[in-house]
């Protein structure tokens, strides 16, 4: 161990890919027992400076010294043996394998002629667990536990090799509450042990709770380094888009007009539905609150058909969706966001042209034959109108930014002209930037006549936007809540249980209250 006042230090990092430089003279510094908040919009040069760090890429110029010592042509073995260990957003484990072998995969302890010490791996398996207040079998399969247990795992991997520095990117996007009340603690219990945390997350309202230090990289370029106690979220914002932003939440007033979607009584065994009722009216978004698990995902396939219900009948623009599968609902003018867009919404080895116009080839080109001027025009169209940051349409959707993909995936259901949108968490992963278009998106939507219906778990986001707010918890709708009613509180004890004043429907035919939610 050195006797250096920093555990890492970046000088003046650069790094190119063709047509691109991802990182222009960037530093950066990470002190023993600190958190250090990475922020910046998606393309900021967050993700490359990491991999830099964790051996994936080689810089084109600069240096890395880790423990007071220059770390040239770091591989990620060499990186790992110097206390580097990374946790990505998408979790590098074996599925099939259990938590004790994920833990030690790559040096699993033996004895004799080579055989596994298996009962040696639990043991210390359990040892580094419980070190980490984590109670999860050692034995059970790592794709039967919960995110927040997987992350564990991946952090008890990296105390397996000793690191002292963790990079752990956006690790509270899909914990709940409890969950990351969970992680922060461990968080500060390695912090305590004077391990240095690089910490990247687009969630702002977390980083004072969690961080020491922050710095900013916006454009591949390195803007600042500031100590958190002493600067406000809004500067940062500043920090990171270059220009003031405003308010994140800019609602706009229109008018509902006819209902294009009506859900009654909807009930699945299969995905925990119970007599779900709503509607949707053009010109209006509507929100969809509650906890994980509650029943809002299910909900939105159920409505767009790619999960069949048992009961209960759905409605779009006034036909009746018995027994019908997605093909029908796009048929309908009705597009979903799904929440996991890479697995879901996208084709990610595809190209950006392919993914906008493959739901209305059959449209756009009844005969079947494509027309490839048309084509380029219809595609750089809507890579103009969302700003979608490409350099052509045939590039892959693989190597765009979380927001851009997001805005590949809307423009799939713009070129279908669809009138009813569902977005399932439309802003997880995304930098604020991104999140105020993705906004204003939604808002002209709204002003076109169009019906938007959005799930999101960030409470400040659904009020923020929304003209009423279902509340679901337990596959049922437990309350409906009017934009001018609507707090963090109310939301929360509805989705909870808690016996709180009921809100009042706003629907035409008369204010009624819903029932209290059940304890």
């Amino acid at each position: 161990m050195g006797n250096s006042e920093y555990l890492l230090e970046v000088k003046n990092v650069s790094k190119v890919f063709p047509g691109v430089k991802a990182l222009d003279n960037v530093s950066f510094d990470l002190k023993p027992g600190e958190v250090h908040i990475l922020l910046g919009e998606n393309g900021a040069g967050k993700s490359t400076l990491m991999k830099v760090i964790a051996g994936a890429y080689s810089p084109d110029g600069g240096e890395l010294i880790i423990d007071g010592q220059p770390a040239a042509n770091l591989n990620p073995r060499k990186a790992q043996d110097l206390g580097v260990g990374i946790i990505y957003q998408e979790f590098n484990l074996v599925p099939y394998m259990n938590v004790a072998e994920n833990i030690f995969i790559d040096q699993l302890p033996v004895k004799h002629f080579f055989r596994i010490d298996h009962a040696r791996m639990h043991r210390e398996a359990k040892e580094i667990l419980a070190s980490l207040n984590m109670n999860v079998p050692t034995t059970a399969k790592t794709m039967d536990i919960s995110t927040a247990q997987q992350q564990m795992v991946e952090v008890a991997k990296a105390l397996t090799h000793k690191s002292r520095i963790l990079i752990m990117d956006e690790p509270t996007a899909s914990l709940t509450d409890r969950e990351i009340d969970q992680l922060f603690l461990t968080i500060r219990e390695l912090r305590a042990k004077g391990m240095g945390i690089i910490y990247i997350s687009h969630r702002l309202q977390e980083l004072k709770e969690i961080g020491d230090r922050v710095t900013v990289l916006r454009d591949g370029k390195y803007i600042g380094t500031r100590n958190l106690a002493e600067v406000t979220i809004e500067s940062l914002v500043t920090m990171m888009v270059g220009r003031e932003v405003g308010e994140l939440y800019e609602r706009v007033d229109v008018t509902p007009g006819e209902e294009v979607l009506h859900v009654e009584k909807l009930s699945s065994k299969a995905v925990g539905l119970h007599d779900v009722s709503m509607n949707l009216r053009r010109g209006e978004i509507v929100g969809l609150a509650g906890l994980v698990g509650s029943g809002r995902t299910e909900l939105v396939r159920a409505i767009f058909g790619a999960d069949r219900h048992d009961a209960g009948q759905v409605t779009i623009f006034g036909e009746n969706m018995k027994g019908s599968a997605p093909k029908d609902s796009v048929r309908n003018r009705v597009g979903l966001l799904p929440e996991d867009r890479k697995r879901q919404g996208l084709a990610l080895i595809l190209s950006v042209a392919e993914n906008t116009l493959m739901a209305s080839l059959d449209k756009i080109f009844p005969g079947g034959l494509v027309n490839a001027r048309k084509e380029k025009d219809l595609v750089d169209g809507y890579i103009k109108s969302l700003r979608i940051q490409t350099p052509s349409g045939s590039r892959s959707a693989q190597y765009l930014s979380g927001g851009n993909q997001q805005k590949v995936v809307l423009a799939k259901w713009l070129a279908t002209e669809s009138e009813i949108f569902i977005f399932d968490e439309p802003t997880r992963g995304i930098d604020v930037g991104a999140k105020r278009e993705i906004y204003g998106f939604m808002n002209r939507l709204k002003q076109k006549n169009c019906a938007v219906l959005m799930i999101s778990s960030e409470l400040p986001e659904v009020i923020g936007m929304s003209d009423r707010i279902f509340v679901m918890r337990e596959g049922s709708i437990v309350a409906e809540v009017p934009h001018d009613e609507a707090t963090q509180e109310m939301i929360i004890s509805y989705a909870m249980g808690a016996d709180v004043a009921p809100a009042r429907r706003s629907a035409a035919d008369g204010a009624r209250p819903l029932p209290k939610a059940d304890a």
